[in-house]
């Protein structure tokens, strides 16, 4: 989309206008600002390589703010400022198409291809003919429309036919450019269609963030970029990192003639043209084969490699890639007959639901699971499925003894998608949602606007236990040795009550048990006394206060000097933490308001826990202080390992590649992590060697 010279040019020009933004204030400064904006926009979303850092791009995006707010007049729809949501959607228009959407022929083996190859050539007449092939996203379905180089309009598939306008949604999007010169292909109007995803790290976030707050998981990206579209709040849509694959042009209106055709001749010539003018399409995985066994091979190789690959894809799709063969093959009322989608083996499969048990949470939360005939789906043995409230029991109309589906994409917990009741024999039984706690008896509760039923008895056993095996847990004390079974065993015994216990175990009684020999208790009591010197947010994020993760509880950290020094924060000083909002500060202040809580932090500082932020004491000292950090490839140490290291001397861990990042440390099979850092020239490449001289030198 820009030229070298011309992306030179443009940073050049950011640079100036942030020397003196005050002199930019005019009329004059918004084309230019306008277009500095696309292009770090088109850097960022699209070819993943940042070239202003975030505060760089803030300050000019509000710079061009003010110009449009003192010359209101001069604001057009391609103005990046117009992405800005305005207000709530209160309905959908339903909108026409201007081609039909048409679904696609499934085939699920070769056989189906060398069938599809044969009736492609006797209707074309051609005995060659050449395919293009690429991913077949699991999305959600959109048509856009540019007239005159702007964005018109954004709908979502519909019937087919006609679909929803989701124009406000779209534009929330950033890899769709509100602007691409179709004028220099002589194009007035085009139809393009595409698919909106959300990548598999977007979507583990996204579903980690519901199940802490006690929401069902998404069952796949799919459901998840679908449900993005159709939100009544553009700025919700905005948060939930979606991204758009164009890949198809279905209408074409010239300046020119009605039968004018543009210069690219097949679909493959579309895709690059596509990427050119801006738009993310499938073409780094796109293949134009020669013979329908190249066909062939290229879908088993990306069925075997579906894993690791950044977005979810549920099989792939080819076309014939000439446009006048195309045209000679002719289509269906129902689909194209050039086109085929190859399906991936199932990642789903029915069983059978047996029971559902209950289960108690160190916060009290009542989990049902689900326990169901062992099913075999994407590699691994499916025999229980969190529920997660009485809620999902009533949506999905499940019964004791119904025939279910079952689905798992990728790496995300196994998950019910629905239950078949036109299976039923009248045997099945009602699932009655029980009352009492299954471990104390407690009455449950359920706060208003919650999902969720607790019990509220902080004695109960359950709780206790789970709340001692979080502490001792790898991410929060890593006291290695006491786990889950152990410290039931220890719970059994009585010789573990409670969290400070750890700290006075009886290892003369604990010496008598069968099953741990003197190795494994001297270990245990070496992990127990190495776990007193943990840094503060390791502390704070074992207490297993409601709503805090790891990155908060490092939030927190840096915001004291010592553990107790949040005894005295009110909840408007807690909101001031970075992560921290309303929900998140009134859980902070609950719980160290409570004299449980300050009884066990006395408890711990007794047993000589370390209960200070010593990062304050020497903040900036250390030689990384402030600088980024990012690991990729395979390590012979430990990761965590590493960034423990680093976080030891002052330094952050980042979670991608950007303009921020100081050094990339590489292991062995690195991959677009390190080529997308070789293109950003601040940042410093480091093998592990290198990193372990820099560390070593630091401290």
């Amino acid at each position: 989309m820009y030229s070298t010279d011309e992306s030179r040019i443009l940073v050049s020009q950011a640079k100036k206008i942030l020397e003196n933004p005050s002199l930019h204030i005019n009329k004059e400064s918004a084309s230019p600002l306008k277009e500095i904006i696309q292009f770090a926009d088109w850097s960022y979303y699209v070819q993943d390589n940042p070239i202003l850092a975030d505060q760089e791009y803030d300050a000019l995006f509000s710079i061009l703010k003010k110009i449009e707010t003192q010359f209101p007049e001069i604001i057009t729809k391609d103005s990046p400022t117009q992405r800005i949501a305005k207000g709530l959607t209160k309905s959908f228009q339903v909108v026409h198409h201007l081609v039909p959407m048409l679904s696609l022929e499934n085939s699920y083996n070769a056989d189906d291809l060398y069938e599809w190859d044969r009736k492609c050539k006797e209707l074309s007449g051609e005995a060659l003919i050449q395919y293009c092939i690429e991913p077949k996203y699991d999305g959600a379905g959109i048509s856009l429309i540019y007239e005159n180089d702007i964005l018109q309009r954004g709908a979502t598939r519909g019937d087919g036919i006609q679909g929803d306008d989701i124009t406000p949604n779209t534009m929330q999007i950033r890899s769709i450019p509100l602007k691409a010169l179709f004028a220099k292909y002589q194009i007035k109007q085009i139809e393009i269609r595409g698919e909106i995803m959300m990548t598999k790290k977007s979507f583990a976030e996204y579903n980690q963030k519901l199940i802490s707050e006690n929401i069902p998981p998404l069952a796949n990206p799919r459901n998840a970029a679908s449900g993005s579209l159709r939100l009544k709040d553009p700025n919700e849509v905005a948060k939930r990192g979606l991204d758009a694959f164009l890949y198809h042009v279905s209408y074409i209106q010239s300046n020119e003639n009605e039968n004018f055709r543009p210069e690219f001749s097949t679909h493959y010539d579309s895709l690059k043209a596509l990427s050119t003018l801006g738009f993310k399409t499938p073409i780094e995985n796109a293949h134009v084969c020669n013979h329908i066994e190249d066909v062939i091979r290229i879908c088993n190789e990306y069925e075997n490699k579906r894993d690791s690959m950044p977005y979810e894809i549920d099989g792939m799709v080819i076309k014939v890639n000439a446009y006048s063969v195309q045209d000679k093959i002719g289509q269906t009322s129902h689909h194209p007959r050039w086109a085929m989608a190859y399906k991936f083996k199932a990642r789903q499969a029915s069983s059978q639901l047996l029971a559902i048990e209950y289960q108690v949470g160190r916060t009290g939360s009542i989990t049902p699971v689900a326990k169901i005939q062992p099913v075999y789906i994407g590699g691994v043995t499916v025999s229980s499925i969190s529920l997660f409230n009485e809620d999902v029991i009533k949506e999905k109309n499940l019964m004791l003894g119904d025939t279910i589906l079952v689905e798992r994409a990728g790496d995300v917990i196994p998950y019910i998608v629905k239950s078949f009741p036109e299976l039923r024999t009248g045997n099945e039984q009602e699932i009655i949602f029980p009352k009492q706690c299954p471990v104390c008896s407690q009455t449950l509760t359920k706060p208003v606007g919650e999902a969720v039923w607790r019990c509220t008895h902080v004695n109960c056993e359950a709780q206790i236990i789970e709340r001692i095996i979080h502490f001792a847990s790898k991410d929060a004390m890593d006291i290695r040795g006491l786990g889950d079974a152990l410290v039931r065993r220890f719970y059994e015994y009585g010789f573990l009550k409670n969290i400070q216990n750890i700290y006075n175990l009886p290892f003369q009684q604990i010496q008598q048990l069968d099953g741990l020999g003197e190795k494994s208790i001297y270990n245990l009591q070496e992990a127990i006394e190495k776990s007193k010197t943990q840094a503060l947010h390791r502390v704070i994020f074992g207490l297993g206060i409601r709503y805090v993760g790891e990155t908060t509880a490092k939030a927190m950290t840096r915001s004291v000097t010592h553990i107790k020094d949040f005894y005295s924060k009110t909840i408007e000083e807690l909101k001031s933490i970075e992560d921290v909002g309303e929900k998140v500060a009134a859980s902070i202040f609950d719980f160290f308001s409570h004299p449980d809580t300050k009884y066990l932090i006395d408890e711990l500082e007794k047993s000589g826990v370390n209960l200070q932020n010593e990062k304050i004491e020497n903040e900036g000292t250390h030689a990384l202080f402030e600088k980024t950090f990012l690991f990729t490839g395979t390590m012979q140490m430990k990761r965590s390992e590493a960034e423990a290291i680093v976080e030891s001397l002052d330094g952050k861990i980042l979670s991608g590649v950007s303009t921020k990042l100081n050094y990339l440390i590489v292991g062995e099979n690195a991959g677009s992590k390190l080529e997308k850092a070789k293109k950003i020239s601040s940042i410093i490449i480091l093998n592990e060697n290198d990193f372990l001289e820099l560390v070593k030198f630091a401290k």
